[in-house]
Protein backbone atom coordinates (compact mmCIF):
# COMPACT_ATOMS: atom_id res chain seq x y z
CA UNK A 1 0.00 0.00 0.00
CA UNK A 2 1.32 3.43 -1.06
CA UNK A 3 2.41 6.26 1.94
CA UNK A 4 -0.53 8.03 0.72
CA UNK A 5 -3.25 5.33 0.91
CA UNK A 6 -1.69 4.51 4.16
CA UNK A 7 -2.17 7.99 5.49
CA UNK A 8 -5.38 8.63 3.94
CA UNK A 9 -6.65 5.05 5.97
CA UNK A 10 -5.50 6.95 9.19
CA UNK A 11 -7.14 9.79 8.92
CA UNK A 12 -10.14 7.41 8.26
CA UNK A 13 -10.09 6.25 11.32
CA UNK A 14 -9.09 9.80 13.56
CA UNK A 15 -11.73 11.01 16.03
CA UNK A 16 -12.00 14.61 17.64
CA UNK A 17 -12.79 14.91 21.19
CA UNK A 18 -14.45 18.05 22.07
CA UNK A 19 -12.02 19.92 24.40
CA UNK A 20 -9.61 17.40 23.39
CA UNK A 21 -5.86 18.18 23.91
CA UNK A 22 -3.92 17.35 20.94
CA UNK A 23 -0.30 17.58 19.62
CA UNK A 24 -0.39 18.12 16.53
CA UNK A 25 2.49 17.94 14.34
CA UNK A 26 2.61 19.29 10.10
CA UNK A 27 5.81 19.64 8.12
CA UNK A 28 6.22 21.70 4.73
CA UNK A 29 5.56 20.94 1.27
CA UNK A 30 8.63 19.15 -0.37
CA UNK A 31 10.05 19.36 3.46
CA UNK A 32 11.20 22.92 2.40
CA UNK A 33 12.64 24.88 5.23
CA UNK A 34 9.90 27.81 4.84
CA UNK A 35 9.84 28.74 8.47
CA UNK A 36 14.14 29.38 8.31
CA UNK A 37 12.95 32.92 7.57
CA UNK A 38 12.19 34.65 10.63
CA UNK A 39 9.53 36.56 9.02
CA UNK A 40 7.54 33.81 7.64
CA UNK A 41 8.00 32.03 11.15
CA UNK A 42 6.49 34.96 12.69
CA UNK A 43 3.33 35.15 10.53
CA UNK A 44 2.78 31.42 11.01
CA UNK A 45 3.45 32.56 15.22
CA UNK A 46 0.44 35.17 14.60
CA UNK A 47 -1.94 32.96 12.77
CA UNK A 48 -1.43 31.00 15.54
CA UNK A 49 -2.83 33.83 18.11
CA UNK A 50 -5.37 35.03 15.58
CA UNK A 51 -8.82 34.96 17.04
CA UNK A 52 -10.48 33.09 14.25
CA UNK A 53 -8.17 30.15 15.51
CA UNK A 54 -8.26 30.45 19.00
CA UNK A 55 -12.20 30.28 18.75
CA UNK A 56 -11.66 26.34 17.26
CA UNK A 57 -8.48 25.80 19.73
CA UNK A 58 -6.43 27.50 22.50
CA UNK A 59 -2.98 27.36 21.98
CA UNK A 60 -1.03 25.47 24.81
CA UNK A 61 2.23 25.41 23.40
CA UNK A 62 3.97 25.90 19.70
CA UNK A 63 7.57 25.09 18.29
CA UNK A 64 7.53 26.47 15.05
CA UNK A 65 10.70 24.95 13.41
CA UNK A 66 12.27 25.66 10.18
CA UNK A 67 10.43 22.32 9.22
CA UNK A 68 7.83 21.08 10.84
CA UNK A 69 5.61 22.61 13.28
CA UNK A 70 4.45 21.16 16.68
CA UNK A 71 1.38 22.40 18.41
CA UNK A 72 -0.02 21.80 21.30
CA UNK A 73 -3.73 22.60 21.47
CA UNK A 74 -7.01 21.85 22.92
CA UNK A 75 -10.25 22.20 20.99
CA UNK A 76 -12.82 24.53 22.18
CA UNK A 77 -15.16 25.30 19.15
CA UNK A 78 -17.25 22.78 17.28
CA UNK A 79 -14.65 22.10 14.93
CA UNK A 80 -13.14 18.68 14.41
CA UNK A 81 -9.30 18.55 14.62
CA UNK A 82 -8.97 17.88 11.06
CA UNK A 83 -11.30 21.41 10.32
CA UNK A 84 -9.40 23.38 12.93
CA UNK A 85 -6.09 21.87 11.46
CA UNK A 86 -7.55 22.62 8.03
CA UNK A 87 -8.15 26.20 8.62
CA UNK A 88 -4.77 26.98 10.66
CA UNK A 89 -2.65 25.66 7.33
CA UNK A 90 -5.20 28.02 5.05
CA UNK A 91 -4.74 30.91 7.29
CA UNK A 92 -1.19 30.52 7.04
CA UNK A 93 -0.76 29.88 3.71
CA UNK A 94 -2.70 33.39 2.91
CA UNK A 95 -0.18 35.14 5.49
CA UNK A 96 3.04 33.77 3.97
CA UNK A 97 2.19 33.60 0.41
CA UNK A 98 3.43 30.06 -0.51
CA UNK A 99 1.91 26.90 -0.88
CA UNK A 100 3.09 25.81 3.10
CA UNK A 101 1.83 22.17 3.79
CA UNK A 102 1.98 19.00 2.79
CA UNK A 103 -1.73 17.12 3.50
CA UNK A 104 -2.56 15.47 6.19
CA UNK A 105 -0.89 15.71 9.68
CA UNK A 106 -0.04 13.48 12.61
CA UNK A 107 -1.27 13.96 16.23
CA UNK A 108 -1.75 12.52 19.24
CA UNK A 109 -4.58 12.90 21.59
CA UNK A 110 -3.48 13.35 25.19
CA UNK A 111 -5.32 11.63 28.03
CA UNK A 112 -5.95 12.82 31.82
CA UNK A 113 -2.91 10.89 33.10
CA UNK A 114 -0.35 12.46 30.58
CA UNK A 115 1.21 15.68 32.33
CA UNK A 116 0.76 18.23 30.32
CA UNK A 117 3.83 20.61 31.44
CA UNK A 118 5.84 17.70 29.84
CA UNK A 119 4.55 17.01 26.67
CA UNK A 120 5.05 21.40 26.60
CA UNK A 121 8.50 21.01 27.40
CA UNK A 122 9.22 18.69 24.75
CA UNK A 123 6.99 21.06 22.11
CA UNK A 124 9.11 24.31 23.34
CA UNK A 125 12.87 22.42 23.64
CA UNK A 126 12.12 20.75 19.54
CA UNK A 127 14.90 23.68 18.25
CA UNK A 128 17.31 21.96 20.87
CA UNK A 129 17.12 18.37 20.14
CA UNK A 130 17.54 19.58 16.30
CA UNK A 131 20.58 21.58 16.33
CA UNK A 132 19.18 25.27 15.67
CA UNK A 133 19.75 26.34 19.55
CA UNK A 134 22.07 25.21 22.69
CA UNK A 135 19.40 26.28 24.77
CA UNK A 136 15.46 27.00 24.52
CA UNK A 137 15.82 31.06 25.70
CA UNK A 138 17.86 31.17 22.11
CA UNK A 139 14.92 30.28 19.25
CA UNK A 140 12.42 32.68 18.95
CA UNK A 141 9.71 30.86 17.72
CA UNK A 142 8.23 29.08 20.47
CA UNK A 143 5.97 29.84 23.32
CA UNK A 144 4.06 28.24 25.86
CA UNK A 145 1.18 28.75 28.63
CA UNK A 146 3.81 26.63 31.07
CA UNK A 147 7.24 24.81 30.30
Amino acid sequence: MAHEDRAHQLRLGRFSQPQGVYLVTTVMLHRVAVFANFTAARKLVRVLRQPDVEARAHTLAHGVMPDPLHWLMQLVGGDSLSQCVQRMKSLSTKAVGLDLWQKGFHDRALRHEDDLAEVARYVVYSPVRAGLVSKTGAYSHWDAIWV
